[in-house]
């Protein structure tokens, strides 16, 4: 794996990565993207790939992008850290909280319900979009948008659970982000915060008995030969975000952030118009796998929903300010 001594290796190189001056659309730039997960044949591989080339061609070449993938430049915090510091120039990624805590709100459990209510709040002009744009400035980055992926659940192997009570007992992976692990453990499971990397090990040897809050793609396409079942839980809506370095983007002119915005944006309204049928798509080859897909009824959803919003919620508004969360109150989808 490309880690700390790779990263290394981009810092050293950034002095030739970057003009010195971008007062003028003639200049030339070599900038580094990464995917945190996903290969080069996933959705997400395929998405920066797609963002990289459309920037080359919308720019004629002045502007090259050196893509990299899961695992090439280290794990899930390592590689935020180097987009905030520069060395890697952009993202896509599930964003970190280590840096400012408001950031909770892109993984606030059960705060959209269905594909309706999530796609007019996570949308070009949803409300969360709106109230995260500042958040991100104040980090040192420039956020182009949100990338979805559809409602998260719990891939596990051996037995399964659609209630609290049934949960007991049953290991989990939750990926190492607040309030993630808070809400499997309210939803009764056992959360343990593995990073993306050790996940299958982890699997495979008993540490947990499955992972959570990922859609189903991922449990299928990495860990497959190790679950049997996916519960549609949806107790979390799984959107990573598109990022740039925000001393990076300052350094540039007009003409050319438009050529890395606009390229951005054609990613994250693809992404919008595909998301639900891609999902689809990998729920059915799971269950052609093998893989049991249960989804819980109203009822077992609807306690979900309580006991997560009456648990997990006030942890969270602890974490944020009140304006904001008024904001989540008032605009969080009502169980129907």
């Amino acid at each position: 794996m490309f880690k700390l001594k790779g990263i290394a290796a981009v810092a050293t190189a950034i002095a030739m990565l970057l003009p010195i001056s971008a007062q003028a659309s003639d200049k030339s730039y070599k900038l580094v993207l990464a995917a945190e997960s996903g290969d080069r044949n996933s959705v997400n591989g395929k998405a920066v790939a797609s963002w990289a080339s459309m920037i080359k061609e919308k720019s004629k070449g002045r502007m090259k992008v050196n893509v990299f993938y899961q695992g090439e430049l280290g794990g899930q915090q390592e590689m935020f850290d180097q987009l905030v510091k520069g060395n890697i120039h952009m993202m896509l990624t599930w964003p970190q909280t280590s840096y400012d805590k408001r950031i909770v709100v892109n993984y606030i459990p059960y705060l959209v319900l269905d594909w309706d209510d999530a796609i007019k709040s996570y949308g070009q002009d949803g409300w969360l979009r709106k109230l995260m744009d500042p958040v991100y400035k104040d980090i040192g980055l420039k956020y182009f948008g949100p990338f979805p992926e559809g409602f998260g659940g719990i891939g596990t192997k051996g037995r399964y659970a659609t209630s609290f009570e049934k949960a007991k007992g049953i290991k989990v992976r939750s990926q190492p982000i607040f309030p993630l692990p808070q809400t499997v453990q309210a939803m009764g499971f056992e959360a343990v915060p593995i990073d993306w990397a050790e996940v299958y090990t982890s699997i495979q040897t008993g540490v947990v008995d499955g992972d959570s809050s990922n859609v189903i793609y991922w449990d299928y396409e990495y860990f497959r030969d190790q679950l049997n079942y996916f519960v549609q839980s949806s107790h979390n809506f799984a959107s990573y975000s598109l990022l740039m370095n925000g001393a990076t983007w300052e350094k540039m002119d007009a003409e050319d952030r438009g050529i890395i915005e606009s390229a951005a944006q054609a990613v994250i309204e693809q992404q919008f118009k595909n998301a639900k049928a891609e999902d689809d798509k990998w729920v059915a080859a799971a269950q052609k796998a093998g893989i049991k897909y249960i989804v819980p009824n109203a009822q077992e959803k609807g306690a979900w929903v309580e006991r997560v919003r009456k648990t997990v919620w006030p942890q969270i508004e602890k974490e944020l300010s009140p304006e904001i969360m008024t904001q989540v109150r008032a605009n969080a989808s009502t169980p129907k």
